[in-house]
């Protein structure tokens, strides 16, 4: 009897031991400043447009495969709207279903360059895809103002900021991407299942499709976006550590700067 309280505990041990390997005190910490942040009125918005942009981009970038992109809006409330015209099956099919899984790999590979110390990088790679909206696709007023707002900050930051406010600031836009990531799957498997007919991007599948219905594709959304939560889990990228606030940046081949 003894023995197996003692194999008990140190099981116990085992699986407390991997989850710290897996997962920091400083995760929780940003992932519960993001929750908070999305829903303070209007600055929550204002941040939940981060993942909105990398939602429409997905679809825009490959649209432009085989068709044209028209424009893409992003409006105050965080929904956003990409305006293209029809290619072909296959282009359109991709292109739809490339919103929600963009968006949940890029929730993923923030954490991955975050755990790499590549913050600049994922800044350049983040500025780079305002760049390219604010000049080739976005044109309503609020999705303007947005575009030059954000980026500016993010230039001010890169300018101005310490290592540890860049790092953080890095960090605290991850955890809004990887929440709103999974929240906004939630919300469109919830939609599809209630209003199939109204589901964005699970009922346009849907049509293109024929034989899976629009609570299906809900599901395989919801489903993604859980998946690279996991696979983020399992490869460590939410281990944190207090040496992860890196004092001197370095890029490969560069001297310290």
């Amino acid at each position: 009897m003894v023995i197996n309280i003692d194999n008990e505990r140190k099981e116990g041990k085992g699986k407390l031991g991997y989850l710290k390997e897996k997962l920091s005190m400083k995760f929780f910490l940003f992932i519960g400043l993001a929750l908070v942040l999305v829903k303070i009125p209007l600055i929550g918005d204002y941040f939940r447009i981060i993942n909105t942009v990398i939602h429409e981009s997905g679809h825009a970038f490959i649209a432009l495969i085989g068709g044209n992109i028209e424009s893409i809006s992003l409006y105050m409330n965080a929904d956003g709207v990409t305006h293209g015209t029809e290619s072909v099956w296959i282009i359109n099919f991709i292109t739809c279903a490339a919103g929600y899984t963009i968006a949940s790999f890029l929730a993923y590979a923030s954490f991955l360059l975050i755990k790499k110390k590549k913050h600049i990088l994922f800044v350049d790679l983040l500025l780079g895809v305002i760049i390219i909206n604010l000049i080739l696709w976005v044109r309503n007023p609020y999705g303007l103002f947005w575009l030059a707002s954000f980026g500016l900050l993010f230039l001010a930051v890169l300018i101005k900021g310490s290592k540890k406010v860049i790092h953080n600031l890095v960090l605290l836009i991850a955890s809004v991407l990887l929440v709103e990531s999974v929240s906004t799957a939630y919300d469109i498997l919830i939609i599809s299942m209630i209003q199939p007919h109204a589901a964005g991007d699970a009922t346009n599948l849907s049509q293109l499709t024929g034989f899976i219905p629009a609570q299906g594709w809900g599901v395989f959304f919801f489903a993604q976006a859980l998946f690279f939560v996991v696979l983020g889990f399992k490869k460590g990228l939410f281990s944190l550590g207090k040496g992860d606030i890196q004092h001197n940046y370095q890029l490969e081949g560069t001297k310290e700067y």
